[in-house]
C-alpha cells in the first residue's frame, strides 16, 4: 500500500494512455457530484491501487467555454481514472473526448443516467434514454475523436419507458455505435416529481434486468451499479456481470469497501494498510494542497468516513467538522483530529493534550 508522498499535478497535460492499455472495471467508484473530486480520488487511491476511479460529471459547456484546467487537472497517483462527460451534442462531446486523451485520462464516459432537472433542461443525463439514436451518434463521434475507451453509464429506463423491452432496445441501438462497455444503474429514473436523492432510493432495484443484458450480449462488458454496499455483494454480482460500480457506500465507508478490493476483487496479494497509516500517507498531499491555497476542510472532508465504526471515529469527524473551517486551520488541525483515533501512533508533540482516544 503506497505511503510515499503523492506526486504533483502536471503543469502541462499528461501523456495520453496507450490505446492497448486495458481498463479493468471489475470494481469502480461511481462518479458523484461534489464527492468524487480529485482530493477524494487521491485519498481513495491510497486505499486501493486497482479500483477504477471516476471524476464528477463535467459538462461539455464547462470544458469548452469554462476553466478547462480547473475541471481536467488531477494528480498522477489517481490512475486508473476516467473522465465522465455530460452533454448531447456529438461534436462537442468529441472535442471533449480529445481533451480527455490530451490530459492522459484512461477512459471517457458519457452520462446517460443523471435525473436532475438542472441537466435535463440541457439534454444531459437520463433524459437521453428517450433518444437512443442520438446517444449512439454521440458515442460514435467520441470514439472517432480519441483512442481512449469510450463507455456509457445509464439507467434501466425512464418514467413509463421502464420495461425490459425498452432497456433491450436502448442497448441494442447504442451498441451499434461500437461502444462495448455499458454501466447500468439498476433503477429507472423518474424525471418529474423526484429529486436526484429520491431517484437513488425510491425506484426499485431490478438487478435481474442487468444480468439479462449480459446474457443477451455476452460480447459487451456490463458493469452493474446501484444499492451495492459491500464486497460480499460485489462478489455475488460478479458471478453474473463483468464489473461492479459502488457509489455512496464507497465514499461514506471507504475503508470497508476499498481496503480489501485489490486482493478480493482483482486477485492481488498486497498488504492491507491500517486506517491511521492511510491518513498519515495523505498528509504530504494535504500540505501541498494547503500551499496552493485550498481550505483545509475542503480537502479533508473526504476522509470523514475513514474511521467509520472505529473507536474515536465520531470525535475525529466532529473535531474536523468544528475546526476545519476556522481561519488558520492547517495540517496541525488534521493531526489533532487524528489523535482521537490513534494517539499512540503519533509523535509526542502531536499527542492529544487530554490523553487517550475516547470511545465513539
Amino acid at each position: 500500500m503506497p505511503e510515499t508522498p503523492v506526486t504533483q499535478v502536471p503543469d502541462q497535460p499528461a501523456q495520453p494512455t496507450a490505446i492497448e492499455d486495458k481498463v479493468d472495471r471489475r470494481l469502480s467508484v461511481a462518479p458523484m457530484m461534489d464527492w468524487t473530486t480529485s482530493d477524494a480520488r487521491v485519498f481513495h487511491r491510497l486505499i486501493s491501487r486497482n479500483t477504477l476511479l471516476y471524476t464528477e460529471m463535467v459538462t461539455t459547456g464547462a470544458l469548452i467555454h469554462g476553466d478547462r484546467e480547473r475541471f481536467l487537472k488531477y494528480d498522477p497517483s489517481e490512475h486508473p481514472v476516467a473522465l465522465q462527460l455530460g452533454g448531447s451534442n456529438p461534436q462537442e462531446l468529441a472535442e471533449c473526448a480529445r481533451m480527455a486523451e490530451d490530459w492522459g485520462y484512461d477512459e471517457v464516459n458519457l452520462n446517460v443516467g443523471c435525473p436532475s432537472d438542472r441537466v435535463q433542461n440541457n439534454m444531459i443525463g437520463a433524459c437521453l434514454m428517450a433518444h437512443p439514436k442520438l446517444v449512439a451518434e454521440c458515442l460514435s463521434e467520441m470514439q472517432a475523436a480519441t483512442k481512449l475507451p469510450v463507455t456509457v453509464k445509464h439507467r434501466l429506463g425512464i418514467d413509463d419507458m421502464d420495461s425490459f423491452e425498452h432497456l433491450h432496445a436502448f442497448v441494442d441501438t447504442v451498441k451499434e455505435s461500437g461502444c462495448r462497455s455499458f454501466t447500468i444503474h439498476a433503477r429507472k429514473a423518474i424525471l418529474a416529481g423526484l429529486s436526484p436523492k429520491e431517484n437513488r432510493e425510491i425506484p426499485p432495484l431490478i438487478y435481474d434486468h442487468v444480468y439479462r443484458i449480459k446474457q443477451l450480449y455476452p460480447e459487451l462488458e456490463v458493469v452493474i451499479n446501484g444499492g451495492i454496499k459491500s464486497l460480499d455483494e460485489a462478489e455475488q454480482h460478479l458471478k453474473h456481470v463483468d464489473g461492479v460500480m459502488i457509489g455512496r457506500e464507497a465514499y461514506q465507508n471507504p475503508y470497508a469497501i476499498l481496503s480489501e478490493a485489490d486482493n478480493r476483487i482483482f486477485g492481488a496479494d498486497l498488504p492491507v494498510a491500517e486506517r491511521i497509516h492511510i491518513a498519515e500517507a495523505f498528509i504530504p498531499y494535504l500540505e501541498r494542497r494547503l500551499a496552493e491555497g485550498a481550505p483545509l476542510y475542503a480537502v479533508v472532508k473526504h476522509l470523514l468516513g475513514l474511521f467509520h465504526g472505529q473507536r474515536g471515529g465520531r470525535q475525529f469527524r466532529r473535531y474536523l467538522s468544528e475546526n476545519g473551517h476556522k481561519r488558520g486551520a492547517a495540517t496541525d488541525t488534521f493531526r489533532e483530529a487524528l489523535s482521537f483515533v490513534a494517539p499512540n501512533t503519533l509523535s509526542n508533540e502531536d499527542e492529544h493534550p487530554h490523553g487517550s482516544a475516547r470511545t465513539a
